[in-house]
Protein backbone atom coordinates (compact mmCIF):
# COMPACT_ATOMS: atom_id res chain seq x y z
CA UNK A 1 0.00 0.00 0.00
CA UNK A 2 1.32 3.42 -0.91
CA UNK A 3 1.55 5.86 1.99
CA UNK A 4 0.18 9.34 1.46
CA UNK A 5 0.09 12.36 3.72
CA UNK A 6 -3.15 12.73 5.66
CA UNK A 7 -4.04 16.43 5.79
CA UNK A 8 -7.60 16.46 7.07
CA UNK A 9 -10.49 14.30 8.29
CA UNK A 10 -11.65 13.49 4.76
CA UNK A 11 -8.18 12.22 3.82
CA UNK A 12 -8.01 10.24 7.08
CA UNK A 13 -11.40 8.64 6.40
CA UNK A 14 -10.38 7.69 2.86
CA UNK A 15 -7.09 6.28 4.10
CA UNK A 16 -8.82 4.25 6.82
CA UNK A 17 -11.31 2.81 4.34
CA UNK A 18 -8.39 1.55 2.23
CA UNK A 19 -6.52 -0.13 5.06
CA UNK A 20 -6.56 -3.90 4.98
CA UNK A 21 -5.93 -5.80 8.21
CA UNK A 22 -2.48 -7.32 8.06
CA UNK A 23 -2.58 -10.85 9.58
CA UNK A 24 1.02 -10.51 10.78
CA UNK A 25 0.18 -7.31 12.68
CA UNK A 26 -2.94 -8.91 14.14
CA UNK A 27 -0.89 -11.84 15.47
CA UNK A 28 1.71 -9.43 16.91
CA UNK A 29 -1.05 -7.44 18.61
CA UNK A 30 -2.62 -10.61 20.02
CA UNK A 31 0.74 -11.77 21.39
CA UNK A 32 1.38 -8.38 22.99
CA UNK A 33 -2.12 -8.21 24.49
CA UNK A 34 -1.83 -11.74 25.84
CA UNK A 35 1.58 -11.07 27.41
CA UNK A 36 0.22 -7.91 29.07
CA UNK A 37 -2.78 -9.82 30.45
CA UNK A 38 -0.60 -12.68 31.66
CA UNK A 39 1.84 -10.32 33.40
CA UNK A 40 -0.93 -8.33 35.06
CA UNK A 41 -2.69 -11.45 36.29
CA UNK A 42 0.57 -12.78 37.78
CA UNK A 43 0.98 -9.47 39.63
CA UNK A 44 -2.51 -9.82 41.11
CA UNK A 45 -1.47 -13.16 42.52
CA UNK A 46 1.83 -12.09 44.09
CA UNK A 47 1.33 -8.49 45.24
CA UNK A 48 0.20 -8.67 48.88
CA UNK A 49 -1.92 -5.49 48.77
CA UNK A 50 -3.18 -4.69 45.28
CA UNK A 51 -4.83 -1.52 46.61
CA UNK A 52 -1.37 0.06 46.71
CA UNK A 53 -0.14 -1.34 43.39
CA UNK A 54 0.79 1.36 40.86
CA UNK A 55 -0.07 0.84 37.19
CA UNK A 56 0.96 4.28 35.87
CA UNK A 57 2.33 7.51 37.27
CA UNK A 58 -1.19 8.95 36.80
CA UNK A 59 -3.08 6.34 38.84
CA UNK A 60 -4.65 8.79 41.30
CA UNK A 61 -5.78 11.18 38.57
CA UNK A 62 -7.09 8.37 36.36
CA UNK A 63 -9.05 6.77 39.20
CA UNK A 64 -10.51 10.08 40.45
CA UNK A 65 -11.55 11.23 36.97
CA UNK A 66 -12.99 7.79 36.18
CA UNK A 67 -15.13 7.67 39.32
CA UNK A 68 -16.32 11.25 38.74
CA UNK A 69 -17.55 10.29 35.27
CA UNK A 70 -18.74 6.75 36.10
CA UNK A 71 -19.56 6.76 39.84
CA UNK A 72 -21.97 3.83 39.66
CA UNK A 73 -20.18 1.52 37.22
CA UNK A 74 -19.96 -1.93 38.80
CA UNK A 75 -16.33 -2.81 38.10
CA UNK A 76 -16.61 -6.18 39.85
CA UNK A 77 -18.82 -7.57 37.09
CA UNK A 78 -18.90 -5.77 33.76
CA UNK A 79 -21.45 -6.26 31.01
CA UNK A 80 -19.62 -6.14 27.67
CA UNK A 81 -22.77 -4.99 25.86
CA UNK A 82 -23.04 -2.02 28.22
CA UNK A 83 -19.39 -0.92 28.08
CA UNK A 84 -19.33 -1.30 24.30
CA UNK A 85 -22.69 0.37 23.64
CA UNK A 86 -22.86 3.49 21.48
CA UNK A 87 -23.79 5.63 24.50
CA UNK A 88 -20.92 4.25 26.56
CA UNK A 89 -18.40 4.78 23.76
CA UNK A 90 -19.55 8.39 23.40
CA UNK A 91 -18.97 8.96 27.13
CA UNK A 92 -15.60 7.17 27.16
CA UNK A 93 -14.09 8.71 24.03
CA UNK A 94 -13.38 12.26 25.36
CA UNK A 95 -12.30 10.80 28.69
CA UNK A 96 -9.76 8.52 27.02
CA UNK A 97 -8.43 11.21 24.70
CA UNK A 98 -7.33 13.40 27.63
CA UNK A 99 -4.63 10.80 28.38
CA UNK A 100 -3.07 10.96 24.92
CA UNK A 101 0.56 12.02 25.27
CA UNK A 102 0.55 11.21 29.00
CA UNK A 103 -0.16 7.50 29.32
CA UNK A 104 1.95 5.28 27.10
CA UNK A 105 -0.14 3.28 24.62
CA UNK A 106 -3.26 5.00 26.02
CA UNK A 107 -5.49 3.62 23.27
CA UNK A 108 -3.77 0.28 22.61
CA UNK A 109 -6.24 -2.62 22.60
CA UNK A 110 -5.93 -4.41 25.93
CA UNK A 111 -7.64 -7.49 27.34
CA UNK A 112 -9.96 -6.79 30.27
CA UNK A 113 -11.62 -9.40 32.48
CA UNK A 114 -15.38 -8.94 32.70
CA UNK A 115 -15.69 -10.66 36.09
CA UNK A 116 -13.05 -9.50 38.55
CA UNK A 117 -13.23 -12.75 40.50
CA UNK A 118 -12.30 -14.93 37.53
CA UNK A 119 -9.19 -15.48 35.44
CA UNK A 120 -8.72 -14.36 31.85
CA UNK A 121 -10.45 -16.61 29.34
CA UNK A 122 -12.52 -16.43 26.15
CA UNK A 123 -15.80 -16.05 28.05
CA UNK A 124 -14.39 -13.56 30.59
CA UNK A 125 -12.41 -11.15 28.41
CA UNK A 126 -13.03 -8.27 26.07
CA UNK A 127 -10.81 -5.76 24.31
CA UNK A 128 -10.75 -2.17 25.52
CA UNK A 129 -8.36 0.79 25.15
CA UNK A 130 -5.46 0.68 27.63
CA UNK A 131 -6.69 3.65 29.71
CA UNK A 132 -10.11 2.03 30.08
CA UNK A 133 -8.32 -1.08 31.36
CA UNK A 134 -6.45 1.10 33.87
CA UNK A 135 -9.69 2.73 35.04
CA UNK A 136 -11.42 -0.56 35.73
CA UNK A 137 -8.42 -2.32 37.25
CA UNK A 138 -7.48 0.62 39.47
CA UNK A 139 -11.06 0.74 40.75
CA UNK A 140 -11.06 -3.01 41.33
CA UNK A 141 -7.79 -2.80 43.23
CA UNK A 142 -8.80 0.18 45.37
CA UNK A 143 -12.36 -0.95 46.00
CA UNK A 144 -11.42 -4.48 47.03
CA UNK A 145 -13.18 -6.44 44.32
CA UNK A 146 -10.16 -8.07 42.74
CA UNK A 147 -9.30 -11.71 42.01
CA UNK A 148 -8.07 -13.59 45.05
CA UNK A 149 -6.14 -16.80 44.34
CA UNK A 150 -7.31 -19.82 46.29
Amino acid sequence: MEMKRVKNKKDAREFAEGVINDPVLEVQWAETAFKHAETYFKLLQIVPDVATMRLTRYDDAIYTAFRELFPDLNVALLDEDVIKSKESKEAWRPFLMQWEGKVEDFNFGTLLRLDAEKEYGPENSCIVPRVQFYCVELARNREGCQYKPS
